[in-house]
């Protein structure tokens, strides 16, 4: 039986959402194969590391009080020695349980973004997923998008920069978002589950400032108010931020996709959402069974589209997912002008909520099935790098100058 470790929670704006992956389908799927020893890593938002199997359960996290019944455990540390062996310290000869595959649940910050893989490629540990240097790239929206256009991949017109940047030269940035065209999105770069987005409409402008013309309405002259409060929000949960153009007529889809250098994707999905746009609340505060509830109400699977424009997504999807380097699994979103059916990538999410798990029951793969086969597909990309070498022999600190050691 292989021992697998679900990590989850974090120092992240979306703790409570990894929470909920861990659980649906992660774990609940693990449990129902009967095949794996399971671990379950929390991660709290202040960076404390616990693992208990009552926490397998998700009614362990409903529980009022569960926070205070964690600190009243030991905390778990993690050997890297040969592998990753997780350690209960204090216990009779310390409990020790050396871990075969690491499947994370972390959305977002210092897990989503590659962090933990990081540390997991330095414990030689198969894990589940994108490894390190896809996850930076396809967690930094701007990234993203600069990596995708240098392959000549569409995107959206937009402009960039860092908190240090804005507050230094506020007036040449918004020069720069001046030349996009309205609705604009302004989006903290580093954040997924909607997070900090805002949709800034340009109704308010008026004859006040120079600084936001809109190749929309023509008028030079326009309020900066609503920009430079979105700007506002975003750099508050991020020191970098992206504005770019909105689309019109928007017809807006997403792509799942698993594999490693055979891929298979899933139905092409679009959200039918009742807000401006697919936000925090629509994805999982809509009601519906087991967090589901967005997807359920919202969502057409496959999305009707038409053949043409489903097989540019599913090409623009896999070139995508190639380019960024992803493996494991990845879902590609995508913005169609419905005028002028023209399909641009939006941004990659590596860890989609909840696995996107509605999406692949609807294309024939269980959840079940999708666990196991992601499971399979870490231990494949990490018995391939296990025939790399990453030492080198050389006598060079024998050539070195200076005193020897007597």
């Amino acid at each position: 039986m292989k021992t697998i470790a679900v990590i989850f929670g974090g120092r992240s704006a979306e703790h409570d959402v990894s929470i909920i992956t861990a659980h649906i389908p992660i774990i609940d799927s693990l449990k129902a194969t009967n095949s794996f020893d399971i671990w379950p890593i929390y991660i709290t938002k202040e960076g404390d590391w616990y693992c208990d199997k009552a926490m397998n359960d998700l009614a362990f996290f409903k529980q009022p009080n569960y926070e205070a019944i964690l600190k009243k455990q030991k905390k778990v540390q993690l050997s890297f020695d040969n592998g990753l062996t997780l350690i209960w310290p204090g216990f009779p000869r310390g409990r020790k349980v050396k871990i075969d595959v690491v499947f994370p649940s972390m959305h977002g910050t210092y897990g989503e973004d590659g962090s933990l893989m990081g540390l997991l490629r330095m414990a030689n540990v198969p894990f589940v997923g994108c490894d390190m240097a896809a996850s930076s790239v396809a967690m930094d929206k701007a990234f993203t998008k600069q990596v995708l256009e240098h392959e000549g991949v569409s995107v959206v017109p937009f402009v960039v920069f860092t908190k240090t940047d804005y507050e230094q030269s506020k007036k040449l940035w918004l020069e720069r978002i001046a030349k996009l065209k309205y609705p604009l999105f302004v989006k903290p770069v580093h954040l997924g589950s909607s997070i900090g987005i805002t949709k800034v409409t340009g109704k308010s402008r008026h004859s006040a400032s120079p600084l936001c013309h809109s190749r929309e309405s023509g008028n030079p002259e326009s309020d900066t108010t609503e920009l430079e409060n979105a700007i506002e929000v975003a750099l508050h949960y991020d020191d970098k931020v992206l504005v770019e153009e909105g689309v019109e007529d928007l017809i807006e889809v997403t792509l799942p996709i698993i594999g490693n250098d055979e891929l298979t994707l899933a139905s092409v999905e679009r959200p039918l959402n009742k807000t401006e746009f697919f936000d925090f609340k629509d994805k999982y505060l809509s009601g519906g069974k087991k967090g589901g509830g967005a997807h359920n109400n919202y969502s057409e699977i496959p999305a009707n589209i038409g053949d043409d424009l489903t097989k540019q997504v599913q090409e623009l999807g896999k070139k995508t997912y190639k380019t960024l380097g992803c493996t494991g699994i990845a879902r590609v979103d995508f913005l169609i002008d419905g005028s002028t059916k023209k399909v641009f990538v939006n941004e990659v999410n590596l860890l989609p909520g909840s696995l996107y798990v509605h999406n692949w029951k609807k294309s024939g793969v269980s959840g079940v099935e999708l666990v196991t086969k992601l499971i399979a597909l870490a231990e494949e990309r990490f018995a391939a790098e296990q025939k790399l070498t990453h030492t080198f022999s050389s006598e060079i600190l024998s050539k070195v100058g200076g005193p020897k050691v007597q």
